[in-house]
């Protein structure tokens, strides 16, 4: 469903990706780890458009991304849900809004199977009180929800999330993750999931990346991750299990 090969990108003298090769199978959950500013979710604005890559090729769904045309573009992104790290909503719009705004960007539709999808999709992720309160109105954990079921407005075929449980407490985020690993059994989407967190990343996901200076430098099921003999691998298991 993913596929991304020998990807470059730089911001002027500072490299960012430096040839970063991975694939994503249809229905997987994929996480990547790695440090503050190692490039995730640099690679997360490539992957949707966003931005551009200098070199290599990434392929979702067959599709080559940066040879689509703007309105071949927009027709993929309706296949992608992003759930970004600070949910992102509009604060002066409801969630009904927020959701509503986000869903006729791409699509018109009568306003009774408009206000359906969006409760449906609320109700999925269990926040549907919220329909009419503002984000600023709702916990951390619902904002979380929220961002969460505007993603899934338009039934995406692949899910990627930002930092999905950062700013959370250990409940709120267990909840957010109980609710990731629903929605691929319910929905069978794929998903690529950015974490700092090895606990988290261990949970949700089938395999995982380790990104590092701008490359992946271990990749596989958890158990594969921890026999891995990278010195930057090895440095963030000893880091993590300190910190349990």
């Amino acid at each position: 469903m993913i596929e991304i090969d020998q990807v470059y990108k730089a911001f002027g003298a500072q490299s960012v990706l430096n040839g970063v090769a991975l694939r994503v199978d249809a229905g997987e959950t994929v996480a990547i780890l790695g440090r503050s500013g190692s490039g995730k979710s640099v690679l997360l604005k490539c992957l949707v458009g966003l931005l551009r890559p200098d070199r290599g090729t990434i392929r979702i769904d067959g599709q080559e991304v940066t040879a689509l045309s703007a309105a071949q573009l927009d027709q993929l992104r309706r296949q992608i849900g992003y759930v970004f790290q600070n949910a992102a909503l509009y604060d002066s719009m409801t969630v009904e809004e927020n959701l509503a705004f986000h869903l006729t960007r791409h699509q018109s539709m009568a306003p009774d199977r408009l206000r359906q999808i969006i409760y449906e999709k609320l109700q999925t992720v269990g926040v549907e009180v919220a329909l009419h309160k503002y984000p600023s109105e709702l916990s951390g954990g619902m904002q979380k929800r929220v961002g969460i079921a505007r993603a899934l407005v338009l039934d995406p075929k692949i899910i990627l999330y930002d930092e999905p449980t950062s700013g959370l407490d250990p409940i709120t985020s267990r909840e957010i993750e109980d609710l990731m690993i629903e929605l691929k059994k319910r929905m069978g989407v794929t998903s690529l999931v950015i974490t700092h967190s090895l606990q988290s990343a261990r949970r949700i996901s089938d395999r995982i990346a380790v990104l590092y200076q701008g490359q992946i430098v271990a990749f596989g099921r958890f158990d594969e991750i921890a026999q891995s003999e990278h010195p930057f691998v090895q440095e963030y298991l000893a880091a993590v299990n300190l910190e349990g």
